[in-house]
């Protein structure tokens, strides 16, 4: 983009800083166009073991209020907010914990009588 003069940069800041990247596009006409490139995020993350969240695009967040549901979170428990692995042994802990309980209990029982 620096080199080639015949573009002008969209918006009226002539410098190219991280937020303002532009690239040349050439028209169907033959003309060539200055194209704003958006900067790119890092998505949602895991909230445990913050790795990112798969089947979830990488948007700003001002974009995420346009998206539909779908597109916005993942059918599951905890869809946008955590990973199918940190589900998964958030179930297995609880379950076990359960287990843990009803186990202790029917040993207390046969220990009082």
């Amino acid at each position: 983009m620096a080199n080639n003069r015949s573009v002008t940069r969209v918006g009226r800041q002539p410098y190219a800083t991280r937020s303002h990247l532009a690239k040349p596009v050439k028209t169907p006409g033959g003309r060539l166009h200055s194209q704003k490139i958006v900067k790119k995020t890092k998505g949602p993350r895991c909230s445990d073991c913050k790795c990112a969240l798969p089947g979830i695009k990488h948007l700003k967040k001002s974009v995420y209020q346009n998206l539909k549901k779908r597109e916005r979170t993942v059918s599951r428990a905890y869809g946008g907010s955590a990973c199918a692995n940190c589900v998964k042994t958030r179930v297995m802990r609880a379950f076990l914990l359960e287990e843990h309980k009803a186990v202790k209990k029917l040993l207390a029982e046969r220990g009082s009588k």
